[in-house]
């Protein structure tokens, strides 16, 4: 799943008009980069929640989308702001989706730019595997995100330390593996047909307090592509 429903308001005016993902970074839109990389992981069934300026996506992209020396890629859509008037926020989305997707699923934000990152089917495979619930990439913190996000034990169990807490010196990259059980603590049936938006930071920090999230340092080029200062930096 590639979240594309947001506002970008500190984007603007950039996206009075344009959806955030479809701003352009060093030649092809942002949403491409993950959609790519996914595509060169073999996973080629990919799901775009939607909301903001959003049919301007399928437009975009269609239904199914070749890039030169990629598998052809399956596109579906998850219609946040036709159905509801709005996005329903990161977990309210997934949890919208969760009837398309599979028991062990990606999710990755369409607006970071990560072109390195590797979309490894071993990384799902021992997720699967395991007793974690989440398992998450985290990036060292970055100059917008001193105080960073999460800690990390050296047996790799991500922490949810109190902010100014030692050892709080990671980032959530967004980059994720889930379990749909991940999502059974939300209180929201599968489908979310009422349309309640949903934050995710609450869900995994629940988790990490119970022990069941996992993650990794993820030391490549990573851009959280926030501000329009962010987006003119990667296009130097």
């Amino acid at each position: 799943m590639v979240l594309a429903a947001g506002r970008g308001e500190r984007m603007r005016p950039l996206t009075d008009a344009t959806p955030k993902p479809l701003l352009r970074v060093r030649g092809q839109p942002l949403i491409q980069w993950p959609m790519q990389a996914l595509a060169q992981g073999g996973f080629v069934r990919q799901l775009i929640n939607i909301a903001w300026l959003g049919e301007q996506i399928p437009a975009h992209f269609g239904e199914r989308v070749t890039w030169p020396g990629l598998p052809e890629v399956q596109l579906t859509y998850s219609h946040e702001g036709q159905d509801f008037g709005q996005a329903l926020e990161t977990a309210g989305g997934i949890v919208r989706a969760l009837p398309q997707l599979a028991d062990v699923f990606w999710v990755v934000a369409g607006d970071v730019f990560a072109p390195d990152f590797v979309f490894a089917p071993e990384a799902v495979q021992r997720f699967a595997a395991s007793d974690a619930l989440a398992h998450v990439w985290l990036v060292p913190n970055p100059a917008h995100n001193v105080g960073g996000d999460f800690g990390l034990s050296p047996e790799g169990l991500v922490l949810n330390l109190a902010k100014g807490a030692a050892g709080r010196d990671h980032t959530f990259s967004t980059i994720a593996l889930y379990k749909k059980a991940f999502f059974a603590d939300g209180g929201l049936p599968p489908g979310n047909p009422q349309g309640v938006a949903l934050a995710l930071a609450p869900l995994l920090r629940a988790a990490m307090d119970r022990g069941q999230v996992t993650g990794e340092v993820y030391k490549g080029p990573w851009t959280d592509v926030g501000t329009p200062e962010r987006l003119a930096q990667l296009n130097i």
